[in-house]
């Protein structure tokens, strides 16, 4: 069922510790459980499993439950011992896992969704379960009766969730790219805002209710950080992930965020330093450096007798430029760019050496990962994805030693 790993390499990687194998389909959630050797997995095989560390160091499965459908997400909720299951069909099904997490009984079934379930939250504090599903809504439920509180309606798949359980706000990312903001009461709700910034659809999201940031990870590749507390629209971008991110965990103590992505990358960026906004790209109909028409400027073509250029844009300064002005590529992490990107030959000239220090680490995982956990307690964190593999890692030599406060907890 699952294999021990003993190698424990002295770089500062992540190490793996074990990886867990027997699922049909692709495990589409996995959570550690603290203050336990256990992980919970859902999987696109219809099962829910509880694997437990026996004393051989590999995990057995404690609990095996089959459910009507395929699993496609969970939130589970240790100090009740509470977990929610978001089905393909639009239901969420609710068990009660024993105390020697040997047995699971059946509490409520709650028609969510008419279509697959992509993320929830179960808040204690409000007794709700909040979802969204492939049906374009959020739903909000109460889990004493199991009646609708409430839907919001969205134009495209509702696809990511978090929740403020002291302000009952809610933050959906969609397909389209944008985040909307919902506040949430008893048969009603309000639109706050909505944040665009993506040029992809939203994978995932993470709430930081400290310091009241949000994180948002895109089929763009990219991952940007909303500064919703500063109320001034700030914004940073972190581009680093060659494939889809997928998962996202913001460390409070450490200020250290964690991004895994669809190719099985790793990164590890430090948020405890200056960075700068990425600046917006500008239009213009020819070159800002040398004043050349771009293609669709037929009028200076007919003028100046010249061939129209391809625009591009410098991402120091934002300015549309051609390609003869900016054929130089830098990283430039203080803006996010940790691998070389187009700059203008001006801005290229203004980058000093110590300006490319990179600012995030990274690493591999050696598999799709779809989802990503980590345990508050003991540096740990578990990946799973379409290759039916669970791993578990020891993080402790990348995001440092301070960890028993250091992360967020959903």
């Amino acid at each position: 069922m699952a294999a021990e790993i003993h190698s424990r390499p002295q770089t500062a990687r992540p190490v793996l510790l074990n990886k867990i194998e027997g699922h049909s389909d692709t495990v589409n959630s996995a959570v550690l459980i603290p203050k336990e050797d256990g992980v919970i997995t859902v999987s696109e095989d219809r099962t829910i499993r509880v694997w437990l560390k026996r004393d051989s160091g590999q995990y057995w499965p404690s609990i095996f439950h089959t459910v009507s459908s395929p699993c496609s997400c969970m939130s589970y909720h240790h100090d009740s011992r509470r977990i929610f299951i978001g089905q393909d069909n639009g239901a969420i099904v609710e068990f009660l896992i024993s105390e020697d997490f040997n047995k699971m009984s059946h509490v409520k079934t709650y028609p969510a969704h008419q279509n697959r379930v992509s993320d929830m939250v179960f808040s204690l504090e409000s007794q709700w379960v909040v979802s969204t599903g492939h049906d374009k809504s959020v739903s909000w439920m109460c889990t004493q009766s199991g009646s609708m509180l409430g839907r919001h309606y969205f134009t495209a798949w509702a696809s990511c969730l978090q929740y403020d359980h002291e302000t009952q706000h809610a933050f959906i990312g969609d397909f389209s790219g944008t985040i909307t903001l919902l506040k949430l009461e008893t048969q009603t709700y309000s639109t706050i805002t909505t944040l665009k910034g993506h040029e992809g659809s939203i994978a995932t999201l993470w709430w930081d209710p400290v310091q009241r940031l949000l994180f948002s990870g895109a089929s763009d590749h990219s991952v940007i950080m909303w500064d919703i507390g500063g109320r001034k629209g700030r914004t940073l971008l972190l581009q680093g992930h060659h494939e889809r991110v997928q998962s996202l965990r913001y460390l409070q103590l450490t200020r250290q965020l964690v991004s895994c992505s669809a190719d099985g990358g790793m990164a590890v960026w430090n948020m405890d330093t200056p960075r700068e906004e990425a600046p917006q790209w500008l239009d213009s109909d020819s070159c800002q450096k040398c004043e050349q028409p771009f293609f669709w400027n037929i009028k200076q073509m007919w003028d100046t007798k010249t061939m129209g250029l391809r625009q591009h844009h410098c991402r120091k300064c934002g300015k549309a430029v051609c390609g003869k002005c900016s054929s130089k590529r830098t990283s430039f992490p203080i803006m996010g760019f940790e691998f070389p990107v187009r700059v203008c030959d001006a801005c290229f000239d203004t980058i000093k050496e110590e300006d490319r220090t990179p600012l995030a680490t990274f690493h591999e995982g050696k598999h799709n990962i779809a989802h990503m956990d980590m345990d508050p307690s003991r540096g740990m964190m578990v990946t799973c994805g379409s290759d039916r593999i669970v791993k578990i890692w020891d993080v402790t030599q990348v995001v440092g030693c301070s960890l028993a406060t250091g992360f967020s907890s959903r």
